[in-house]
């Protein structure tokens, strides 16, 4: 089956109540039992929904995938795989993250023993260089929030098997479209739904794909224990959402290519990051290991203060300043002051998060009207 059949078909049954086309809505807590024990497997909706199970079924079809496991949110999903670790097993990640998984890396998951480096995924050597007998987990974004930056997932991949680690890859930004991970030889991948996946800026989920039997019996027991599910309503709207994720996309990547050239050649700006343009440094990475270059891209003006960028912002109309990104409608932001405020100045700036820089989600309107929207905030 291939990509564009899968976000409709993949995983998914008729309904066998009243042979429903679409999956039903299935808004109960708790399953009636004949028998103890005896239910069909649903006891309890913290444990078991069919609207989840047909989300996750559809989640394991997109990434290619055995298993396929939702959460509340993305962080959900993020804090699920960091318990599988221990006191005192370390994790290698970028120093080019999305603030928020730096945030539980650092004040929730390190007062409990688990130590993170934060590196530039780049250097192989610097990434070997920290690896010891604690260490447990790779952990990549790529593309990274909000630089844009691309790692080569199958060199990581060779570390992670050469030194038995475990190698997870955020796809957030990329969604299952653009770029399969689980191909390239990663072990989990982890998406933000509320992004891409769910597409319509009206739902909050997380989603894990794995194939490790092993694995995804430990994943899907922290879901159940620490309960961070997601309810039926919200896996309704994501798998409502996924059923378009290929024309989205595909309508994403186009506009974003026309407003990083447009940006690019724009006397004003400093520099475009989007992975699409030659001159991106992993521009032929991203070729490589993704069939597109997506919808996100940033870019910093020359010159300009926090207090200019900010301005900048509030001129623009189309783009809705406001946080998230994936959705239809076009979104803008400043992330050192909103997804990447809780770094410290000092360590955002050293990846590129400058006062500067401000990130685009490029929806699917008319790649004109986005286009005047940024020439008139120019003015």
């Amino acid at each position: 089956m291939k990509f564009n059949t899968k976000t409709i078909h993949g995983g998914q049954k008729i309904d066998p109540a009243f042979n429903s086309v679409m999956q039903p809505i299935y808004q109960t807590s708790t399953y009636a039992q004949k028998s103890p024990g005896v239910n069909k497997g649903f006891e309890y909706s913290r444990t078991h929904n069919p609207t989840r199970t047909a989300l996750q079924n559809s989640f394991a079809s997109l990434e290619n995938a055995k298993y396929g496991v939702a959460f509340s949110s993305g962080l959900a999903a993020i804090d699920a795989i960091i318990k599988l670790l221990s006191p005192g097993d370390e994790v290698i990640s970028t120093n080019d993250l999305y603030g928020g998984t730096f945030r539980l890396f650092t004040k929730i998951f390190e007062k409990y023993g688990v130590k993170f480096h934060f590196t530039s995924l780049h250097n192989t050597a610097d990434v070997e260089s920290l690896i010891n007998e604690n260490t447990k987990v790779i952990w990549a974004e790529t593309p990274t929030n909000p630089m844009i930056n691309i790692f080569d997932i199958e060199v990581l991949s060779n570390i992670s098997k050469s030194n038995n680690l475990l190698f997870v890859v955020d796809n957030t930004f990329a969604s299952p479209y653009l770029q399969n991970p689980l191909n390239l030889g990663a072990d989990i991948v982890m998406h933000s739904a509320t992004k891409y996946l769910a597409g319509h800026s009206d739902v909050v989920l997380g989603a894990l794909m794995l194939n490790d039997d092993e694995i995804a019996e430990k994943l899907y027991f922290v879901q159940n224990a620490s309960g961070a599910v997601p309810g039926p309503q919200d896996c309704f709207l994501t798998l409502r959402g996924i059923k378009t994720l290929h024309v989205r996309m595909q309508r994403h990547c186009e506009n974003a290519h026309k407003v990083a050239h447009f940006l690019n050649d724009h006397e004003m700006v400093e520099k475009v990051y989007w992975p699409g343009l030659e001159s991106h440094k992993n521009h032929k990475v991203a070729k490589k290991q993704m069939s597109g270059f997506g919808g996100m891209l940033s870019f910093r003006m020359k010159d300009f203060s926090k207090e200019q960028s900010i301005k900048f912002l509030e001129k623009l109309h189309l783009f809705t300043l406001a946080e998230s990104l994936g959705g239809v409608e076009s979104l803008c932001g400043h992330p050192a002051t909103m997804t990447h405020a809780s770094i410290p100045k000092e360590e955002r700036e050293k990846s590129g998060v400058t006062d500067s820089l401000i990130r685009l989600s490029v929806g699917i309107e008319d790649v004109d009207d986005l286009i005047n929207d940024l020439q008139n905030a120019f003015l």
